[in-house]
């Protein structure tokens, strides 16, 4: 099975000596508005930013046969299996010229953790995590209103229990290693980005130096 992975990290990278990208996980419960911090990260710090659901939606969205898979373990409120994920953001990887990468919704449990990092040979330089109360989350999402069909209130209570269960081990992972960055997500917008830009800010300068 070796040689399965060896041609994957060849896939991902170029060749197997190439430069690894940085990979920056960004998780946050559903409703953290962590999509909206990824986006002003991607303005002012030069990172591309992959959502790991917006990649598996794409995947629906396409009519294929793995896409009709994922819809119905979405509805059902499954996890998505691993390499389904990692197939994709490996693609997306792959195809994009950036070298840093902020990874959103992923991974969303241990087993996406370490399947991650045995096919790519990446680990991130940290984990971005947006911590907001449950009754902030379920108010954002229910005035969103984005048409979205897993947003009402039973599904929203689903998917954020499933958060706890699955993502808490994978912070608790990182965070034994020193790699967490903890948010509080529940101020306005521009408040939460101070405190995103003050973790960003020393990378950027060191950079520069």
């Amino acid at each position: 099975m070796g040689s399965t992975v060896d041609a994957a990290n060849k896939g991902l990278n170029g060749t197997a000596s190439a430069k690894k990208p940085t990979v920056i996980f960004v998780l946050g419960g559903p409703g953290s508005g962590k999509g909206t911090q990824c986006a002003y990260i991607v303005e002012h710090f030069g990172y591309t930013h992959l959502s790991a659901g917006d990649l598996l939606r794409a995947e629906i969205k396409s009519g294929s046969e793995n896409g009709t898979m994922i819809q119905n373990m979405i509805k059902e409120g499954k996890i998505v299996p691993s390499e389904v994920t990692i197939k994709l953001l490996q693609k997306a990887i792959q195809e994009n010229g950036n070298d840093k990468f902020l990874i959103d919704g992923f991974p969303r449990n241990e087993e996406n953790r370490a399947a991650f990092e045995k096919v790519t040979e990446i680990e991130p330089k940290f984990v971005l995590f947006f911590d907001c109360p449950e009754e902030e989350m379920e108010r954002r999402l229910l005035g969103r209103n984005q048409g979205r069909e897993d947003d009402n209130i039973e599904t929203i209570r689903k998917r954020f229990k499933v958060f706890l269960e699955s993502s808490l081990p994978v912070i608790q992972y990182y965070e034994a290693k020193g790699k967490v960055r903890k948010i509080h997500a529940a101020k306005p917008i521009e408040d939460v980005f101070q405190e995103v830009k003050a973790v960003f800010t020393p990378e950027a300068e060191k950079v520069e130096a």
